[in-house]
């Protein structure tokens, strides 16, 4: 055995006591299959806009290490969920964040999953070169993790392990010392198409294929306001991503961990009453959701799509909140998407909100959904005087 396996083993051995799930090793060669399927993802315009702009900074590991010699995965398991989750009432409706939203941000747990490694690292290698990267690092997480051996790349985009499912967050480090390389897993999804299938507006276009343009994760991190209205309607009462094609995929069936306390949920935070979040300020949005990945974007994100789901819930009981957002709110998006949800919603009250927004807004973009919502209104009033036959 070589110092470089010996030192593997060794590393293998410890993982779970640097609170590390699964660990694999990888080569630190060029993914230069990966490359062509990136130039056509951007062809047909699937990308999210959050990548690394330069396709050849997530191919070549070289472009983020001056001495690549292989690359090490790391997984770490999060719950799938919650005891006694709140339920949402007529009246007191509920928004849910994505369960990679639950808890401490990943990004600080795993950055700190990695430091404890690569202290153990240096510790019996102290001139180790070592570059950390979690989520917001150049290479691609999945094609690392998938060459490493952590698992296979599912139809919904998502590493699949064998042994947590899909429910881990990934984080790798390149290095200067040559780890012999793991065996990627060879299971896969086989004939199964159920993420494809429920995917709530057909963002995955084929296996393995992302169009993150109409992906709901992704449309519940933008930051304007969301135009299509079928969209509107399809990110339901999502606060923050979506785990559809994780739920009812057979791989997670009866998977969830809970033995990272720092990962758990709060219930009120990650499925919170919709109406109070619309006029949160910003300290009390930093102390609500300022550990949760969720934050990253900020609250207005998270106010649009509460709002989003009073529409979706018809909840009339919001009238008066979603008024006041139309007449003071100073941000367009809130006041378009508080449009649509009139809308949604129905009703005199509805109507004449909406009849007099339309009077004093200067905003191209709110006005037409206030014109479209109108319409709507209208309809939905001459319907309902119409005499029976």
């Amino acid at each position: 055995m070589t110092d470089w396996q010996r030192l593997k083993a060794d590393i293998r051995r410890d993982a779970g006591k640097l609170g590390i799930d699964k660990i694999g090793f990888a080569s630190a060669d060029p993914f230069l299959e990966l490359k062509e399927i990136l130039l056509r993802h951007r062809e047909k315009g699937h990308e999210s806009g959050f990548e690394e702009r330069d396709i050849d900074k997530r191919v070549y590991p070289e472009l983020s290490h001056k001495e690549p010699r292989s690359i090490i995965s790391i997984a770490v398991a999060y719950p799938s969920r919650m005891d006694n989750p709140p339920r949402s009432e007529k009246g007191a409706y509920r928004g849910i964040l994505s369960r990679s939203a639950w808890g401490e941000d990943y990004h600080a747990v795993l950055r700190d999953r990695l430091a404890k490694l690569e202290a153990y690292i240096k510790e019996r290698v102290p001139d180790a070169l070592i570059e950390s990267m979690v989520d917001t690092g150049a290479l691609v997480d999945r094609a690392v993790a998938e060459r490493a051996g952590i698992g296979w790349t599912g139809k919904n985009c998502a590493i699949i392990t064998p042994e947590w499912g899909s429910w881990v967050y990934l984080g790798e480090m390149i290095t200067n010392i040559p780890f012999p390389p793991d065996t990627p897993v060879t299971e896969d999804c086989g004939d199964c198409t159920a993420c494809i299938d429920a995917c709530p507006t057909g963002a995955l276009v084929g296996p393995g294929q992302l169009n993150a343009q109409r992906c709901v994760s992704y449309l519940t991190q933008t930051k304007g306001m969301i135009e299509d209205d079928e969209l509107k309607r399809k990110i339901g009462n999502r606060l923050y991503g979506c785990d559809t094609c994780q739920v009812v995929c057979p791989k997670n069936k009866g998977k969830h961990w809970s033995h990272h306390p720092e990962l758990q949920p709060d219930p009120e935070t990650v499925k919170p009453l919709l109406v109070p979040l619309l006029t949160m300020t910003n300290r009390e949005f930093k102390e609500r959701f300022g550990r949760s990945a969720a934050s990253w974007r900020g609250k207005k994100p998270i106010q649009r799509n509460a709002i989003l789901a009073l529409g979706n819930f018809r909840d009339a009981s919001a009238l008066p909140v979603l008024a006041q957002l139309l007449r003071d709110d100073p941000r367009p998006e809130i006041r378009g998407t508080a449009a649509w949800a009139f809308g949604r919603i129905g009703g005199d009250e509805a109507l004449s909100a909406v009849r007099e927004a339309l009077r004093g807004e200067e905003d191209e973009a709110v006005k037409r959904e206030l014109t479209k919502a109108l319409a709507v209104l209208e309809e939905n009033e001459h319907g309902s005087n119409r005499p029976e036959l």
